[in-house]
Parts: C-alpha cells; structure tokens; sequence
C-alpha cells in the first residue's frame, strides 16, 4: 500500500466525470475546486454550506436539495474545464484568498485567526509546513545528541518523523513486535476508529483510496505499518524492547534508561532527550469485583483479546458498555448462544449514517484526481465535528436553569437530538429505551458514534442487556445484586484503561531523584501536556489534558505535540544549551487555567463516572479550548517558559 499518491490527471469523460460528482462531499469539493482554479466566484452565497445546525440537510447545504444539485452541476463544469485545460493548479492561495474561502464556508465564525492553520492543512501536497525548517548538522555539527522515543504507535512514529526530517539520531523502543500501539493491541471483533479517516490520519500522509469512512482496526493497522515502511522508520525502531524506567544524570545532562529487550535481557543506555509516545489507554483495567479471580471460563480484557478461545455457540458475558464493548456486542450477537451486556452507566449515542459504509466508488475517484479535495474534506471535518459545531455546545452556561440533564440550551438541543435519534430505534422497546437513556447532560462522559448498530444487537432475542449491579463473578458466572446468577462460558472485561496513570509502570527519576509518579500524586500535570518541571528534556506525546471529547483527532494534537518537541530541540541545538526544565510559574498557571476551562465544560460539573477523571475527581485528561489554541500554543517553543540548564 502506497500511503500517500500523487494526484493523477483527470482523464475521464464527462459522464463518468458526472457519474462521480453523485459521490462527492459537494461543500469540501466546492471548496477544492475554488483553491485550485483560483475561482472565488464557485463560493457562491446560495451554495453556502451548514456548517452549525445539529440538523443539517444531508447534502451538507443551507439551500438543501436544490443548492446540492446546482453545486453538483457547476462541479461538473468546473472539473471539465479543468481538465481540459491540461489540470493546471492556480497558483497557491494568499491570506486574502483562504480568508474569502473561510468566509464562505462559516461567516459568523472569527476566521482570521484560522488563517494560517488552514494554510498549513492545504499545502501539505505541495510542501509539509509542518516539517522542521531545519538540521542539526546547520545548527549543531559535530555535537552529540540522541532521542530515545517510548512507543511506536501513531505518535512516537510522526516524533520519529519530525526528527529524520531534521536529522536528529533517535531510536524507538517499542514493546510490541510491530508498530501500530493501540491498532496493534485492541484486535477486538468490530474494532475500529470513531473519526473519519481524512482526520485520522497523518496530514502528510493522505490516502486516497480508505475502503471505509471509518476504517477497521487491520486497516489502520496496515496504513501505521506502511507509514513506518515508506518514511525508512523501522531501521530505527528496536521492537521487542520494553522501557522499564529512566533517570536523569544532571552532571551529564542525559537520560540513562533501563530497557528489557527479547529475552528478557536487561541494559541501560543513554539518550539526551526522551519522548513518551504511550499515551494515554495503553494499560487494561480489570474491574474490582470479588470472586472475579473464581470464574473457570476464559476472560480477559477487550484489549488483550484471546483469538484462541472460540465464543461460537457460547455464553458470553460483557461487563462495561463503553466505546470497546459497542462494537463487540453487534459484532459477535450473531455468532453466539448468548450475551449478557453488564451496564453500569448508559452512554449518549451521535448517529452517524457513515460509520460502518464503504467509501463510494465516486467519492474514491474524486480523492484520486482533484488535487486539495482530501484536505478540504479533512477540514470541514476539522470544523463541523469541532471547533465550528460541537465544542460551543458542550461549554457550561452558569445561568441555564435545568443543570441535572444539560449545562446550557444549546446542550439541551443536542441531549433532545440523540433522544430522539433512540427513541426511533428503540420505541418498540420501552424496556430497552428506559435503560439507554442517559441520566446525564451530553458529553459529560465520551459520546459514541453509532449507526443503529447497537439498538439492534440489544434487541436480539439471545442479547440481554443488565443494569442491576454485580455482586460477585463465581465459578461459573456472574451474580447480580437482585441475587440472580447469569451463567457465562466466556467473560469480557470491556473496562477500558488506567488512563490517569500516565507512564505506568515505567519509573522516571528526574532532578534530585524524584520519581515522576511521586511527583504527580494522583493527578498528572504538565504544561501543554508536554512537560514537567523538574524533569529536564522529558517530553509526553498524548500526555496530560490533551484528550480531545467533541472536537478532534488525536492524530492533529500528535502532529502538534512533534512539533513543538521538535522545536524546544532545535532551541537547544541553536543555544548550545544542554536541557530546558519547565519553569514552575508557567506550569501551574497553565494548568490553573486548564482546571478553570475544564469547569466549565461538561465533563467538568457532571458528576457521572468518567475515565476523563483522576481518583480525586480532577479532570486530568481532557483539553477544554479550541483546535485552533492548541496548534497556536504549539507552533514554537517560548524561551521564557523554560530554564536552560
């Protein structure tokens, strides 16, 4: 698999041309079409797109069904002058230009200030303005200096990335045998993304040709280990090899870190700056229920899923109603004599059409030969799903007077959405309806994506879904809190992770030997999520609140995190500073102001159970701004945050 294709020109006739446009995204298509004729006047006012209403006409337009076909008719002619002028790009749009376009595409919105992330979105095919604009054989020649990279998932390989383009040395001790982190760990029946794949995906490494909207855990895999192959990442990658811990050496000014590699050998080794690319959701969490020890059956967690143990034909048990457990119920219901599905707190269901079609032939072709289209397509998911829709209704008012069930007006809308998108898939089922209704204001706990998949499975007749709580897991099953004993052959722990235990169990010992865990307590800080005072060139990709709950990808604020750790090296290499260790002040008021979005946001003033919250109720893992504050903070390292050792 090639990730990222040039775009080919256009050769087809205008019927298959025409054929094609009934595929097309219109609005991120009109968009494209107008960066790349340099024709403003395509953007016209009665082809404005919704880009605000939670009930936006399908195609995507204010104007509905009549503004979709004449968009669809001047697409085609545009396209056809394209091409027969021999598929010439204009040349790359100014600030003036991209400015008209955002006006175009949401005129209420501030836009100004969007102006040049959008340019860097858009001119990736042409040039990565993303990529470090320098090498450390210019600013540094002969100096020493290595980076050692914890996780060869999606984001230690774009750190990796980042650090070949600028010629660093650097090496990445990835536990697991391949690349991929949580694609590779989480082989879960039904496992897969719950953002389009324009989004989730590498800005530098546009596909073409996703065979779905929302891609399968094998295809994602398969686009990380291609990444590796065609960026020459893997000769760099020593896999097998398990951080265990690491201490800085201040006299020395490197860390000295302690890997277990196949074997089980044990060795240290040296590098000048380290990246903890683990994330956030790579430790399982087992529940803690007396007796679970006494069950005979297999269990295990979603995330470490036995292919060994066959569930055909067999009782099954799924504790926990989270992201992983639906999409494992609807995919193994057919498969077996019986699920119980254990809920402890139902969870808000966004209903998404797409979320398990193929890409349409058209929409495939469209990628293939309109030069930008991806782009654009990527950034009217940026907006619509983001900071242009969903982030503004999930933002507490103070003085809305319903708190118990929405934290504004705006929430209230979106909560009588997602009711009514159940209530018409489980209106025959008033027993069912009643338990999946949450008690909660919307996005107070993550939102799922869904197509109707997991109305449908609760509904099979062998399904049944559980609300009473678990007393106890014995031999032979699960017994509930009415006393009723539910026999199981199979138990799943769909239970999700230690998220607030960011680096666990590695051990990292910094300044005057603190350990950072020590340091942290029960609630994990760091400034921009990316680093800690005390703890000099140590630097966490998907670190503290920089979890995203409405508005994103995970792989925009990686791409942003590289960025800016590439940028605090270059500071170093440029100085001929040894290490930089965040200022305290800059830190906490940081995190004080991070504390204070967080209070203000949903997920802040619920009071429902959340992995978004540490054992004291803080919220350490979510990011309460905007896409666009983030990439702003991180576009370049400030001197002044740090001290130069």
């Amino acid at each position: 698999m090639t990730v990222s294709r040039p775009i080919e020109p256009i050769a087809a006739s205008d019927a298959e041309i025409e054929k094609a446009l009934a595929d097309a995204h219109l609005p991120s298509l009109l968009l494209a079409l107008a960066h790349v004729t340099g024709d403003l006047s395509l953007l016209r006012p009665e082809l404005r797109p919704e880009t605000q209403s939670l009930l936006a006409d399908p195609s995507g337009f204010a104007g509905g069904p009549t503004a979709a076909a004449e968009a669809r008719a001047l697409a085609l002619r545009t396209l056809v002058r394209f091409r027969d002028e021999g598929c010439r790009p204009a040349g790359a749009p100014d600030d003036a230009f991209l400015r008209a376009i955002l006006a175009w595409f949401s005129p209420d919105a501030a836009i100004d200030a969007y102006v040049p992330l959008v340019r860097e979105e858009v001119s990736v095919g042409d040039e990565d303005l993303r990529a470090p604009a320098w090498r450390k054989d210019a600013l540094a020649p002969g100096r020493e200096f290595r980076v050692a990279i914890v996780g060869a998932g999606m984001s230690g390989l774009v750190m990796a990335h980042r650090l070949d383009q600028a010629g660093v040395p650097f090496t990445i001790f990835e536990k697991n045998d391949d690349v991929g982190g949580t694609w590779y760990d989480n082989t879960y029946p039904g496992c897969r993304v719950d953002i389009a794949n324009t989004f989730y995906s590498y800005s530098f490494a546009q596909r073409h040709d996703w065979p779905q909207h929302y891609s399968t855990q094998p295809v994602l895999l398969d686009y990380f280990r291609a990444c590796a192959d065609e960026l020459g990442l893997r000769p760099h990658i020593r896999f097998g090899t398990e951080v265990l811990g690491a201490d800085w050496d201040g006299e020395r000014a490197v860390w000295r870190i302690r890997a277990r590699g196949p074997g089980g050998r044990e060795e240290t080794l040296e590098a000048h700056a380290l990246v903890s690319a683990v994330g956030q959701l790579n430790q399982p969490k087992l529940p803690d229920i007396p007796g679970r020890e006494r069950f005979a059956g297999p269990a295990f967690h979603s995330a470490r899923w036995d292919h060994g143990v066959s569930i055909e034909g067999k009782r099954v048990a799924v504790i926990g109603t989270g992201a992983s457990a639906a999409q494992i119920v609807p995919a193994i219901a057919e498969r077996v004599a019986h699920v119980d599905v254990f809920q402890r707190t139902p969870n808000w269901l966004l209903p998404v059409v797409e979320y398990h079609a193929e890409v349409p032939p058209g929409q495939r072709w469209l990628l293939a030969h309109v030069p930008y289209y991806a782009h654009w397509h990527r950034f009217w998911i940026f907006w619509r799903m983001g900071d242009g829709m969903f982030l503004p209704r999930v933002k507490v008012d103070p003085s809305w007077p319903h708190p118990e069930r929405a934290v504004s007006a705006a929430n209230d809308e979106l909560r009588f959405l997602l009711t009514e998108a159940l209530k018409l898939q489980l209106g025959d089922r008033p027993d069912l309806l009643e338990k999946c209704i949450p008690p909660y204001p919307p996005a107070s706990k993550r939102i799922l994506v869904d197509n109707g998949a997991w109305a449908l499975a609760l509904k099979r007749p062998n399904v049944a879904l559980v609300t009473d709580a678990i007393r106890e897991i014995d031999e032979a099953g699960v017994v509930t809190s009415d006393g009723v004993h539910r026999p199981a052959d199979v138990i799943v722990y769909a239970t999700g992770f230690h998220a607030s235990k960011f680096l666990t169990p590695m051990e990292i010992r910094g300044r005057g030997g603190v350990e950072l865990h020590e340091h942290w307590g029960p609630d994990a800080r760091a400034y921009l999520g990316i680093t800690a005072p005390g703890f000099p060139n140590l630097f966490f990709m998907y670190g503290p609140n920089t979890n995203i709950v409405v508005n994103g990808s995970i792989v925009y604020f990686s791409e942003c995190e590289a960025r800016y750790i590439a940028d605090a090296l270059r500071l170093l290499l440029e100085t001929g500073g040894r290490a930089l260790d965040c200022r305290r002040d800059v830190h906490d008021a940081f995190n004080a102001r991070v504390d204070d979005g967080n209070r203000g946001m949903a997920w802040g003033v619920s009071r429902v159970n959340s992995w978004y919250k540490s054992e004291t109720g803080r919220i350490s893992q979510n990011w309460p701004f905007t896409l666009l504050e983030y990439w702003q903070r991180t576009r370049r390292v400030d001197p002044a945050d740090y001290d130069l050792l």
